[in-house]
């Protein structure tokens, strides 16, 4: 006999609106944690009918039906049924650019969850059809290419009045962990002559914007262990990526005449106020960016030359943090004495673990 729980999922797929409405106004609330596992009974029928009520036109049904999805994916199982269904992926991508979508958000979430799967490198192979005023924010139809664009231009609800797609830092930052995500971020897109990961670096100061930061920060970390790209990425003006690491890591220290103008432009004559990202756990994300850059002997040279050393010596002077302190140590030795194996850092580092988090909606 199925649990009075059990019966409720069941009740998804009812014909009657109303009852499906109750049914989900009860059951978001044990999408998490233990009770979760109540949407795998009858085979995982739940997830069918959840991706179903989600493609509905009611928002409210959609809304609950996705932050269910979103929290299932805690479940390798679950996740899997969702991503695995590429036309329902192909779906979640459509709406997430569809510019009026007020779930948008939530189905950013929804869309990074997956993307601890590898099938979500099939967003790379998706095309949207594009309608007039999508034409407008888009000029690329490629999935992947509208999904960037949402997450620049769309940044304080600028596209979707209804949307920030915030979360889609993360989901970039779990696509970088793959080398086909990582190679479209390094690499020139034919539609807009842009690096992708170019357009991502102002955010590495968007101090009023944890999630962006944080997840821009994993892309960027994620794309440099492809040590081929190291110096284009460093010395290309149009990607220019070494003020960005370096300034979220600069504070309000004076820096010796003799060092301060042969450090990137961006980083000479900082005003006194000048703050440093507030989060040491994102101070190391870059920290351990530049580790990276480190395990090629000509970044290493250039950081030499670029006096990089110098914003480290600070940064480790005013830090407590004991793991900034470590970083800020092994960068130091890399730059001092210049012996450390061209792959040994890059091993140390290889970790899913700040990447492989589910977004779980409360």
């Amino acid at each position: 006999m199925p649990t009075e729980l059990e019966e409720l999922v069941g009740f998804l797929h009812s014909p009657q609106p109303a009852v499906v409405q109750i049914a989900l106004d009860n059951l978001v609330g044990f999408s998490t944690g233990a009770h979760q596992q109540v949407f795998a009974y009858d085979n995982h029928e739940a997830i069918k009918d959840l991706k179903k009520l989600s493609q509905s036109n009611s928002k409210t049904l959609v809304r609950q039906s996705v932050t269910i999805l979103a929290n299932l994916c805690d479940d390798i199982t679950m996740r899997n049924l969702i991503v695995e269904d590429l036309d329902y992926l192909k779906f979640l991508v459509f709406k997430i650019v569809t510019l009026e979508n007020s779930n948008a958000d939530i189905m950013c979430i929804l869309l990074n969850n997956l993307a601890k799967n590898d099938a979500i490198n099939k967003v790379f192979e998706f095309e949207v059809e594009l309608n007039d005023a999508q034409k407008q924010a888009f000029s690329s139809s490629k999935a992947i290419d509208c999904l960037m664009d949402c997450f620049v231009k769309g940044n304080d609800y600028k596209l979707n009045t209804h949307a920030n797609f915030d979360y889609l830092a993360y989901f970039f930052a779990d696509l970088s962990r793959y080398q086909q995500g990582r190679s479209y971020f390094i690499t020139e897109q034919a539609y807009d002559n842009v690096v992708p990961i170019s357009k991502l670096l102002v955010f590495t100061e968007k101090y009023d914007d944890k999630i962006r930061r944080e997840g821009v920060a994993f892309t960027i970390k994620n794309a440099l262990f492809d040590t081929n790209a190291h110096m284009r990425l460093l010395t290309d003006s149009k990607i220019n990526i070494l003020p960005f690491l370096l300034l979220p890591l600069a504070g309000p220290e004076e820096i010796d005449e003799e060092e301060v103008f042969d450090l990137p432009d961006e980083l000479q004559l900082l005003p006194p106020d000048k703050t440093r990202e507030p989060l040491t756990s994102i101070q190391c994300t870059h920290l351990e960016s530049l580790l990276l850059l480190c395990t090629t002997k000509p970044a290493r040279e250039y950081f030499r030359e670029k006096r990089v050393y110098s914003i480290i010596r600070e940064l480790d002077k005013a830090s407590q943090d004991e793991n900034v302190r470590d970083l800020c140590n092994r960068i130091v030795q890399l730059l001092q004495r210049d012996e450390a194996p061209e792959s040994a850092e890059i091993e140390a580092m290889e970790s899913d673990e700040d990447d492989d988090k589910i977004v779980e909606i409360v």
